[in-house]
């Protein structure tokens, strides 16, 4: 497995179908959904790492999907290939200005959008972005989704995992309770703000005394990751 998961969004299930076979059958993982409306909890609730999207659907285009993606921080980063019958080179060029990184026409081949799929992928995570972060022997692995110090594995919820991966990744900033809660829970999702104190403290815990000091509140603001200890 390719650790990457992808969000097929058509209204048509056979497409659906054969896109799921073709992207299991290259190692990744996928989600499906057949309308904008359920496309979007489910990117802001699972943060796929790429979304195929059906330019025409009820309910909502996937070009209106597109845009509304691209202007919110939360899923801008997330890489899009739009699918459509459209062929017309005003509508490719419509579709790529409202944020798609890439442009399919039906019918296509899975070896094709397999390959297309790659190669945006690369652009939007380059080299090295996967690899293991260590920070005073705290490692995480984002492939396998394991942190461990030094040969001893730790054991952690979901929630502490992706709360650290967050912070790990974005080292010496502060960020607010609120913050925190768009990025790590998603921004579809009612959580109080007190939560996020509840699993940070969880959080300490996993990583143990030896370590804790990484983790560090900034009062009147929230928290930071750090591996310069506090005075």
């Amino acid at each position: 497995m390719t650790g990457k998961k992808v969000l097929i969004i058509d209204d048509e299930s056979s497409i659906r179908e054969m896109i799921a076979i073709a992207l299991e059958m290259a190692g990744y993982e996928y989600l499906e959904a057949d309308n904008s409306r359920t496309a979007y909890e489910i990117i802001v609730d699972h943060r796929p790492d790429l979304i195929l999207v059906d330019w025409m659907m009820p309910g909502g285009s996937g070009i209106e999907l597109t845009r509304r993606l691209k202007k919110e921080a939360l899923t801008a980063e997330i890489p899009v290939i739009m699918l459509t019958a459209k062929s017309e080179e005003d509508n490719k060029i419509q579709g790529l200005e409202a944020g798609a990184d890439d442009y399919i026409t039906k019918p296509f081949s899975p070896r094709e959008l397999v390959a297309r799929l790659k190669a945006v992928l690369r652009r939007a995570h380059p080299q090295g972005v996967d690899e293991p972060i260590e920070v005073d022997g705290l490692k995480l692995d984002p492939l396998s989704q394991r942190v461990s110090i030094g040969s001893k594995p730790l054991e952690m919820g979901p929630t502490e995992y992706r709360l650290l991966k967050f912070l790990i990744t974005h080292q010496e900033r502060a960020y607010s309770r609120a913050q925190l809660l768009d990025q790590v829970w998603g921004g579809n999702v009612y959580v109080e703000e007190r939560t996020v104190d509840v699993h940070i403290r969880r959080l300490r815990k996993a990583i143990g005394d030896s370590h804790d000091y990484l983790i560090q509140t900034v009062r009147g603001t929230g928290y930071r990751f750090s591996s310069k200890r506090l005075a």
